[in-house]
């Protein structure tokens, strides 16, 4: 049993084993460090080496300081209570009692009593001492008179506490979801610690938080059902109607973010006020050890709806300008309410409701925003402390905000700057050389879900983890490391990307671009278990790449080709075949790990693959329709059968799942969208749905793949893709009805190199016939052959081409090969790789990307390279049938300017050409609504270079991409030689050896 447990249980720590003892019994350490995941704290049933935390029915007694902090305590109570979970043993609480025994755990803060005691029998503190949020999980003999041994907990600060606690929680198999996923711990009979010193800390980010936001309609729904309405009252004034966001509901965000190494957290906002709808809220908040902050849009830590509630209706959205005395005091009020809890403050000012301040941007309000700014400044100093550089205060630079900066506009170096992504996941500015120095440093805000244009997306995960990776590791790597804060919507659904930022931000160096992989599968077993946790591991992963390629809201009938690269059919049958596996595992796990995987692993799978294969059909029924074929009435059918299935899945989680526990969760629409804004209600509206008139006489018609036309109504000919001996595709001829009645057809060759799987059938209404090479007899050279189909006293004529080169012979070839009018190279997969000055060097993120993974360039430099002289180089080598002009379309993650005024740039050479730099963005590229070249690039997650290039001679040539500006995404190259057919994710991966 003992070792299943052991893999079982993760910890993302350094294990520092024993070495040795003391004369006088206490531990002598021998340390060695290490941040990588693949560490693992030791369970252990060896009584020998093992300090026993629960056996035979009995868990060890629990000692704390009742001097120590609330939060603390309190923690140490979940212990508790996750003891008895795991082993049903609990442990025996005691405060400042030293119950006698064998064996005791202890957990306290620098400074108290019990912890000051331990110190003199042998603690160390050595590594926390003075420290940020650091722990230490050691074992020490003899502590106290009458006790053999003592597991001691020890926190630099009372975060550091807590999360040395949960740590312990976390080891012996208690997931940080158990509450908010329905993750329940494998019971034990008993646990054993390996001995030794654990420790972790500083964490790498300072502030690491969580943002509810966008949070309606489902999460305040669920607060609807489960809390209540606050109640009504006039001081402060709170109106009827309001979702009951209490110290019960916040109370349980505050574990999970503490379990998950976190420490911030901006509240929900939509119609809430936080300090006001409980007065109980921030008291718990900072007694938990939570620090609170508002969002972007509201500052001095009053909430916009408690400007609302007191004067919407008389002086409207505050203003400035217009009642400055009435804002100023609002805020101080605030500042005053608060000023004895943990605090991050808010400076500036923007508009009610996510809007600008004033019309006229930076050049008509500069002056008057710094004049806000100190005035704010000036009323924390009053209520706080005169030396205001002592007070936590952040500027978020957020959508226009960054233009005030940008013009020139500077707050005191004690306050951090906290840059915004683009709302889709790419920063859009990080802090340069001279802004380094300053005291308040900088951080990012981050969204897994957003309310706004070009389409809001607020469902279900689409949030892949390299991504994440991608850009939050630029962030630290450029100094934002003071505050990480992500919306996580209405949080449910965002449960692994979440804990994924929050372990960005904690471990540092620990997640690399390489390791992503092993991450997700050691997350897989923390939620169920070793048994499945590659494979779960491979559906998170996929499901979640698979949304962030297209987000689900912006799919429609068209995004994906139906006749070019199979490519509607392969999407479809992907998510497909994720759906089947989580199925099938699902179906395999005990029934205490079903309700978790369901909600963490199957549900979103499946959800997105009904969602995918119903705008396939849908498009379907509008091609089928542009043919003629009587199946058009099927797919639009089908399309809504499929809206049934999603309405009826949807259903099922609100109503049905773990016994309606979640209801509410998906009253999200995502279905029906026309516009930037999130539809009412779930609809087939947006889909226009064909119906087709059919002939009572049999009538034949004829596509084929890679068209769009149908025969014998078309007037051009009718061709397949040409075939070749290096790909040996197989190729689809679909015959099918455009009459009522079945349709008998026949097929014949005139080429004996040609196969078809049917030579005669029945299409009732369609029929797929199958066409192949049989490479044996084709003859040498590019052939030109056909087949005939006919039926219903028509005939068409399919034109075929096979092309069999005398070389290269496919065994030989060394590189990749040009196919039907272009080479697709996915970027992995270069020949050679060199790397620049700087560290500077093209590095594989895995799983980054539409198709397969991406390379970025790196470099531990602010500056650009010199292609050809100092700069990293990728090098594909391919074998091109076409001489004469071509165009080469890399394929790049959308990642923005984040230096300002520098430039996005890659270079790219054929050959001995000189490398020619192409610029992706230029360096005053403005990532807003409004600028369509970003609106489509977030929307296609991904961004498309383009240069055109001349060959003289078919033969092997090779392709160069060379690092200019660090941060560049490589995901894929597509060579024109003038065949590429349009696609969303662009034509398969070409042959290559």
């Amino acid at each position: 049993m003992y070792t299943s447990f052991k893999k079982s249980c993760l910890f993302l720590l350094l294990i520092l084993f024993i070495s040795g003892s003391q004369a006088d019994g206490n531990m002598s350490v021998s340390k060695y460090s290490s941040d990588s995941i693949s560490d693992e704290l030791v369970i252990t049933n060896d009584t020998l080496d093992g300090f026993c935390i629960s056996s035979s029915g009995n868990s060890v007694p629990m000692i704390v300081s009742s001097s120590d902090f609330p939060g603390v305590i309190r923690a140490f109570r979940d212990l508790q209570r996750d003891i008895s979970a795991v082993t049903n043993a609990e442990p025996g609480f005691f405060m400042d009692t030293i119950h006698s025994g064998k064996r005791i755990l202890v957990a306290g803060t620098l400074g108290s009593p019990i912890i000051n005691k331990l110190i003199k029998s042998g603690l160390s503190i050595a590594g926390i001492e003075g420290k940020w949020e650091t722990f230490s999980i050691q074992v020490i003999r003899n502590p106290f008179p009458g006790v053999d041994e003592a597991l001691v907990i020890a926190g630099s600060d009372k975060r550091g506490t807590v999360y040395g606690i949960y740590e312990l929680s976390k080891a012996i198999g208690v997931s940080p979801w158990y509450w908010w996923a329905d993750v329940n711990p494998e019971h034990r009979d008993v646990l054993y610690l390996k001995r030794g010193t654990y420790s972790n800390g500083p964490p790498s980010v300072k502030y690491r938080g969580i943002f509810l936001n966008d949070e309606a309609p489902d999460l305040t729904n669920w607060v609807y059902a489960k809390f209540g309405t606050v109640e009504p009252r006039t001081n402060p004034p709170i109106p009827p109607g309001i979702a009951n966001y209490n110290h019960e509901f916040y109370c349980r965000v505050f574990e999970l973010i503490l379990r998950l190494k976190g420490n911030y957290l901006w509240p929900a906002m939509w119609n809430n006020a936080f300090n006001e709808d409980d007065s109980l809220n921030s008291r718990l908040a900072d007694e938990y050890g939570i620090v609170m902050g508002t969002s972007h849009q509201e500052p001095m830590i009053r909430a916009q709806k408690e400007w609302d509630r007191r004067y919407l209706s008389t002086l409207g959205s505050w203003n400035y300008v217009k009642h400055g005395d009435t804002l100023r005091q609002f805020w101080r009020e605030g500042i005053r309410r608060n000023k004895a809890y943990e605090s991050i403050i808010t400076l500036g000012l923007r508009g009610a409701d996510d809007t600008e301040m004033a019309p006229g941007g930076p050049e008509a309000n500069r002056s008057l925003l710094e004049e806000i700014v100190n005035v704010q400044r000036g009323i924390i100093a009053d209520e706080i402390n005169r030396d205001v550089t002592r007070v936590p205060q952040m500027w978020c630079l957020y959508k226009e905000v960054q233009d005030y900066y940008k013009d020139g506009m500077r707050v005191p170096d004690d306050v951090t700057l906290l840059w915004a992504e683009d709302n889709w996941g790419n920063i859009r500015r990080l802090p340069v050389k001279d802004e380094l120095n300053r005291t308040g440093g900088a951080g990012i805000y981050y969204h897994f879900d957003y309310h706004g244009g070009p389409r809001s997306y607020q469902w279900i995960n689409s949030n892949p983890i390299p991504k994440i990776w991608d850009q939050m590791s630029l962030a630290r790597q450029y100094g934002a490391d003071r505050i990480w804060i992500v919306n996580v919507g209405h949080l449910k659904g965002c449960e692994f990307p979440m804990e994924f930022f929050l372990n960005l931000a904690w471990y540092k160096d620990s997640l690399t671009h390489d390791n992503l992989n092993e991450y997700t599968r050691r997350w897989s077993a923390e939620q169920f278990g070793e048994a499945y946790s590659e494979e779960i591991a491979g559906i998170i992963s996929g499901y979640s790449k698979y949304n962030g390629r297209r987000k689900p809201e912006l799919l429609a009938p068209t995004t994906y080709s139906l006749t070019d690269y199979r490519e509607a059919e392969k999407v479809v049958d992907e998510y497909k075949a994720l759906a089947t596996r989580a199925e099938n595992i699902f179906n395999q796990l005990p029934g205490n790990k079903r309700d978790a995987f369901y909600q963490l692993v199957l549900f979103p799978t499946k959800a997105s693959a009904i969602v995918n294969d119903l705008y396939v059909t849908a498009g379907k029924n509008q091609l089928y329709f542009s043919q003629g074929r009587k199946s058009t009435n099927d797919m639009a059918l089908r399309t809504r059968m499929l809206f049934q299935e999603d309405t009826s899945l949807m259903s099922y989680f609100n109503n049905i799942f773990a016994g309606g526990r979640w209801q509410h969760f998906m009253d999200q629409p995502h279905l029906g969208y026309t516009g930037w804004r999130d539809p009412p209600y779930n609809s087939l509206q947006a889909i226009d749905l064909k119906q087709i008139e059919l002939s009572d006489k049999p009538l034949m018609g004829v596509s084929v793949e890679g068209s769009e036309k149908s025969w014998p109504n078309a007037t051009e000919k009718a061709f397949l893709p040409e075939f070749d001996v290096y790909n040996r595709q197989s190729y689809y001829i679909e015959v099918f009805c455009r009459g009522k009645s079945d349709l008998e057809y026949l097929v014949s060759t005139r080429n004996n190199w040609i196969k078809v799987s049917s030579t005669s059938g029945t299409a009732f209404p369609d029929k797929r016939i199958w066409v192949s090479i049989d490479w044996e007899k084709a003859p040498k050279g590019k052939s030109n052959g056909s087949l005939i189909i006919t039926g219903a006293s028509q005939e068409v004529l399919v034109n075929i081409t096979a092309n069999n080169p005398l070389e290269p012979a496919p065994a030989e070839l060394d590189g990749f090969v040009e196919s039907n009018g272009y080479v697709s190279m996915e970027a992995e997969h270069y020949a050679r790789k060199t790397d620049g000055i700087n560290e500077s060097r093209w590095e594989k993120i895995e799983d980054y990307g539409h198709t397969l993974s991406g390379m970025r360039a790196y470099a531990n430099a602010y500056d650009s390279f010199n292609p050809g002289i100092n700069a990293a180089c990728l090098e594909y080598r391919m074998y091109l049938f076409t001489k004469g002009n071509l165009q080469v379309n890399p394929v790049f993650a959308p990642s923005l300017n984040f230096m300002p005024d520098r430039e996005v740039r890659y270079a790219i050479s054929i050959d001995d050409e000189p490398p020619r730099i192409i610029t992706l963005l230029p360096g005053d590229y403005d990532a807003k609504n409004g600028n369509t070249d970003w609106e489509q690039s977030v929307s296609d997650n991904s961004r498309k270079g383009s240069s055109h290039h001349s060959i003289s001679t078919p033969g092997y040539h090779t392709l160069k991409i060379w690092m200019v500006d660090p941060g560049v995404v490589l995901q894929k190259i597509v060579v024109n030689t003038g065949g590429v057919k349009p696609s969303y994710l662009g034509p398969p991966e070409s042959f290559h050896r």
